[in-house]
């Protein structure tokens, strides 16, 4: 099964969907839309529409699919990498009204170049990927780092500043 979503924010992001769309697979495709109004050709009987899911039903099927399809958005990529799951990611850009910046460029390339995710630049490639063997590599969160990092410069802090009574 191939899970898409493109997140619960009130940004559309229509080309991803038309992608989907033009996609020639019998495999079950089940997107959540979000805020994205998109009327898929009524011949493809294998693809199943929600506007949104709620949580539970949303936690299934990330865990049912074997491809996730979704937006640059932290949160669904985390998720997917904690999953084992092949991720092909695309960012929402800024030049088609998808949001306000283009700061899900630098999300695509930081979990692309560590392995983690398939990133989706060119959309007509979108068949192509879906057939890529690819195992993402083991997520490690880096909160321990940073923490220790954090404690370290308010250490400096607090040692160097001598504060008044």
């Amino acid at each position: 099964m191939i899970f898409v979503t493109l997140g619960t924010q009130d940004k559309t992001f229509p080309r991803l969907l038309e992608a989907v769309d033009k996609l020639n697979t019998k495999e079950q495709i089940v997107v959540q839309a979000g805020s994205t109004k998109y009327d898929f050709d009524p011949a493809k009987k294998n693809i199943q529409f929600h506007d949104y899911l709620n949580d539970n039903e949303f936690d299934d099927y990330m865990k049912q699919s074997d491809i996730i399809i979704c937006h640059a958005g932290v949160g669904t990529i985390i998720k997917g990498l904690k999953l084992h799951k092949k991720l092909i990611v695309a960012a929402r850009l800024k030049k088609y009204g998808e949001h306000v910046n283009d700061h899900q460029l630098q999300i695509l390339d930081a979990f692309s170049k560590d392995g983690y995710i398939i990133p989706l630049n060119d959309f007509d490639n979108l068949q192509k990927l879906l057939t890529i063997d690819f195992t993402p590599r083991g997520f490690v969160p880096h909160k321990r780092e940073f923490n220790a990092l954090l404690d370290s410069e308010i250490n400096k802090l607090t040692k160097t500043k001598k504060f008044k009574k």
